[in-house]
């Protein structure tokens, strides 16, 4: 009997040292992705006057990614350089261009496993630094992976999962511009290859995130609660932004839900914010969302939806819905007239649209978007809303696991009030405009040996 305990404490005490071995063992991946674009834009973000002539440019990124996987530590870097074909010359003279370069760091975080591997039911971590944030459908946060220089936030990321799918994240930023001496004065337009894309291309001062999330069969639902502060300013007589002491704040609540029932696949979002703008005005705003697509086939799917983004003001507080820090590339035209590129006022957006995705082959996949866009609140001077029609399509087609090529066409159908001085505010428009590229994405992983 003393013998067989004995061999039991021996063989129990083997399996555990065999098991932290096993945990220590690091795992290192190290992968790469060159994506060229070329554009041809005729009017893509806003229609071109009739005298202006159409662009054609090929756009690259570069990134070189690292992440090493060990015992209660995971750990990333991404190297990025994002630029056009022939913005530099041949050899750059640093000495009178010292900051004409687009090479970044993308990513640069590690994550701390606060409850030991050995649990399984559950995990609780701490992810630091310079990291992508993505969730949902990335309609309010995204990592914007479209815009070749995509989306990141410097912050810190606490994170609770459980293995029946429950999780709660919670995120914290506080920016600044350098090492202060003194103060927390914030100037929240700084400088840099990469500007703020949101916000009238205002950074946030500082930014809180309460995310609490349940996976479903075939979907998930979830709460989201993000408030941002932006720095107080004032106006010199030049017009130019004083920063100052304290900030106002804006605050972004609600749900969202996506499940399968019956081969219908269906989404829907609401979502309220208030508090203040990154201009100080009184803000009262929301947007609602809902679409439904059928399952005819393993190959083929279509259907339809709406995306209502409120719009206007009474002149103290403005009723303008503001997307945060998504992906509008994804939801409101590919031409990205909305939300993306140039502005197009205050009326907020009405987007009626009809989806379809035919997937013959594993290689192979063709989609075609038609939306319909309006104003959701009146503009003044007309009692009309319609902004105008979109059709896009887009064909992806897989060499290999590592080589994608994808191919797409835009084309507007505008109104004259989208040209209007209120909304794109372009004289003399060409109301039609067309929008085509070919991406060839390479993401190459490479073996450590």
């Amino acid at each position: 009997m003393y013998r067989k305990k004995s061999f039991t404490k021996i063989a129990l005490c083997l399996t555990a040292c065999f098991g932290m071995l096993h945990q220590a063992e690091a795992q290192l991946t190290l992968s790469g992705q060159l994506r060229t674009r070329t554009e041809f834009r005729d009017g893509q973000g806003a229609p071109l006057p009739k005298d202006a002539k159409a662009a054609l440019f090929t756009s690259q990124r570069t990134r070189l990614s690292l992440n090493y996987n060990m015992y209660r530590i995971k750990f990333g870097v991404t190297a990025q350089d994002v630029r056009v074909w022939g913005q530099d010359v041949s050899t750059i003279n640093k000495t009178t261009t010292a900051d004409n370069n687009a090479l970044m760091l993308h990513e640069a975080w590690a994550e701390i496993l606060l409850t030991d591997t050995i649990v399984k039911n559950k995990t609780f971590s701490l992810k630091i630094g310079r990291q992508e944030l993505s969730y949902d459908d990335e309609r309010l946060v995204g990592k914007l992976d479209w815009l070749q220089q995509g989306r990141r936030h410097d912050a810190a990321l606490l994170k609770y999962e459980t293995k029946n799918g429950y999780l709660l994240h919670t995120a914290f930023a506080f920016n600044q511009n350098r090492e202060n001496a003194s103060g927390t004065i914030y100037n929240s337009t700084p400088p840099g290859n990469y500007t703020a894309s949101t916000n009238g291309g205002t950074m946030y001062k500082s930014m809180q995130m309460l995310y609490a999330g349940k996976k479903l069969e075939q979907g998930n639902a979830s709460f989201l609660f993000l408030a941002d502060q932006f720095s107080k300013y004032h106006s010199d007589s030049l017009n130019a932004k004083i920063f100052e002491t304290g900030t106002w704040a804006r605050f972004t609540t609600g749900v969202y839900f996506n499940n399968t029932f019956n081969k219908i696949a269906t989404t829907a979002s609401a979502y309220y914010q208030f508090g203040k703008t990154s201009t100080g005005q009184e803000l009262s705003s929301y947007l609602l969302s809902g679409s439904a697509q059928y399952l005819f086939s393993n190959k083929f799917n279509a259907g339809g939806g709406v995306d209502y983004y409120s719009g206007g003001s009474n002149g103290t507080t403005s009723h303008t819905f503001d997307p945060l820090y998504g992906t509008p590339h994804k939801f409101a035209g590919f031409m990205d007239y909305f939300y993306a590129a140039s502005g197009f006022g205050k009326g907020g957006l009405v987007d009626y649209y009809a989806k379809a995705k035919y997937k013959p082959s594993d290689k192979f996949q063709l989609a075609t978007d038609i939306h319909q866009f309006s104003s959701a609140a009146s503009i003044s001077g007309t009692d009309k809303k319609s902004l105008g029609q979109e059709v896009d399509l887009v064909g992806v087609y897989s060499l290999t696991k590592m080589i994608g090529f994808e191919a797409g066409y835009a084309h507007y159908f505008g109104t004259s009030l989208i040209a209007s001085p209120t909304v794109k505010n372009v004289t003399n428009a060409n109301l039609q405009s067309n929008w085509a590229y070919l991406q060839i994405n390479i993401k190459p992983e490479f073996l450590l040996k």
